[in-house]
Formats: C-alpha cells, structure tokens, sequence
C-alpha cells in the first residue's frame, strides 16, 4: 500500500527513513561530528566513505544540514539547520523505544535514560545549546553544567 501523495510521514521518512542519515545525525548532534573524515572514523557502525558521502548530500538537499565553504586543502564544516535541530526529539523518541526494547551498553543507557527523565525541558535545553553551536545563537544561561555536558557525565562508570 503506498502512501498518499503529500502524506506527512512519507515526506519525513523521505529524508529520514533509513539507518545511515539517523546514525550521521545522531553523530553530528550527540558526538559533535561535524566534519567528514570525523564522521567517517568516529562510527561505531563503521559506515563507508561512499556511503557517509552520499548522506551529508543528502542531508545538504533536504535541508536538515548546511556545507560550509572550504578553500581548496580544506575540510568543510558541516552544521545542523533549525530542521535539523528539530530532528532531536525523534532521535530521542527513538532511543527511549530501544531503551525499552534493545540491548546496548550501560553508558549509552544511561544516556537515554537522563533525556528521557528530564523530558521535553531537557530535550529544549539540547535544542538550545544546538543552536548557540550551529546557528550562532546567544547562549543560555543555566544553573551548573550544560546538556551536554551532563550526557557526558552519564556516560562515565
């Protein structure tokens, strides 16, 4: 059964629908990958270069990432866009889903496990901080350690 033209979900599945462009933005967002060669090495999955390529264009297209300009020699950035910030709280719906249902590591555990105790606030908080690191916003003020820097500490021993 095909999806109706203009369907919602077959639009995001689209862009988002398989393994390859979920793994890249959860390595852009939560590893701070924003280049290739880190993307490419810094995979758990051990994704191929011609794969990860293939991806950040089409993440580029779809408008979920932007390229920055590189002089010849140089690497160029890539950055998540207001898009692909908003992408967060599916990847997190996602990890709760496996959380519950898949196996994985202790510390990436406990990693889903504070996003999913500190709820949509948290979630806010993550989206926040992406945005001072990719879009150039103000950064907010906030008591003791940042987002991300608490998934760090969740993920020590």
């Amino acid at each position: 059964m095909e999806s109706p033209p203009g369907c919602p979900i077959s639009a995001a599945v689209e862009v988002l629908g398989d393994r390859w462009s979920l793994l890249v933005l959860r390595d852009v967002i939560f590893g701070d990958r924003r280049y290739f060669r880190a993307l490419l090495t810094g995979s758990v999955e051990g994704i191929a270069s011609n794969i990860l390529a293939d991806r950040l264009v089409r993440l580029v297209e779809a408008g979920i990432l932007t390229r920055g300009t590189a002089a010849r020699g140089q690497r160029a950035r890539y950055s998540l866009t207001e898009a692909g910030i908003q992408t967060l709280p599916i990847i997190c719906a996602l990890g709760a889903w496996g959380l519950d249902w898949r196996p994985g590591s202790d510390g990436l555990r406990r990693r889903h496990q504070l996003i999913r105790e500190g709820g949509p606030a948290f979630i806010e908080e993550l989206m926040d901080e992406l945005r001072t690191r990719h879009l150039g916003a103000p950064p907010r003020p906030h008591d003791g350690p940042g987002p991300f820097d608490r998934l760090d500490a969740a993920d020590l021993p």
